[in-house]
């Protein structure tokens, strides 16, 4: 693939010139998440730690894209690489601060397999159990900030849109849906911990 279709140009200016565009986040997150997730892992990072960094870095580029020129000498997929390595080094770092270590087990493997996008109808089925899921729902908003939490219930279970979610909540849309990735992630962990209990 050619660096052209890469860096979707076209994206790339939709974001700069209407950073509120839910579309073109999704689309973005779509087209590069699983690329910043692949790197992370190659890192070495486990899997809970490299969507933790992915979701970093998407929060990241919400603040950066407003101002982001995109240089046709360059490679944006280079500089994406660039700032994921970085936030891959601060998240290294946190860890050895923190004196923690990362795992991931089969049962969080299995439930991570379910897309960011999808809906929670598919989560039930995934979990197996309505209830489990509403008492893994019940511990993880115990255990994140209201906005964090609000920002998931609009766009996951409310099914606003993206702009609507950051407009209500006063919050950048690229923030917006790295606090939905983030509630799923944990909600996938909980469900698991859960299972095993």
């Amino acid at each position: 693939m050619g660096e052209p279709s890469d860096t979707r140009l076209t994206l790339l200016g939709r974001l700069r010139s209407a950073p509120s565009d839910s579309g073109a986040w999704s689309e973005f997150v779509d087209w590069y998440g699983q690329k910043i997730y692949v790197w992370c892992r190659n890192w070495g990072l486990q899997e809970a730690d490299a969507q933790d960094v992915t979701q970093e870095v998407f929060l990241k580029l919400s603040q950066r894209m407003q101002n982001f020129r995109y240089d046709p000498n360059g490679s944006f997929r280079a500089w994406l690489k660039t700032v994921t390595h970085h936030t891959w080094q601060d998240h290294l770092a946190k860890q050895r601060r923190d004196g923690r270590g990362s795992g991931s087990d089969d049962a969080v493997r299995r439930l991570s397999l379910i897309e960011a996008r999808d809906n929670l109808e598919q989560w039930i089925v995934a979990a197996g159990d309505e209830e489990l899921l509403k008492e893994a729902a019940a511990r993880v908003r115990l255990r994140v900030e209201p906005r964090t939490w609000d920002a998931f219930r609009l766009l996951a279970i409310d099914e606003r849109s993206g702009a609507e979610a950051a407009r209500e909540l006063g919050m950048k849309i690229g923030a917006v849906f790295v606090a939905r990735s983030k509630v799923q992630r944990m909600l996938r962990e909980e469900l698991a911990r859960i299972d095993r209990q």
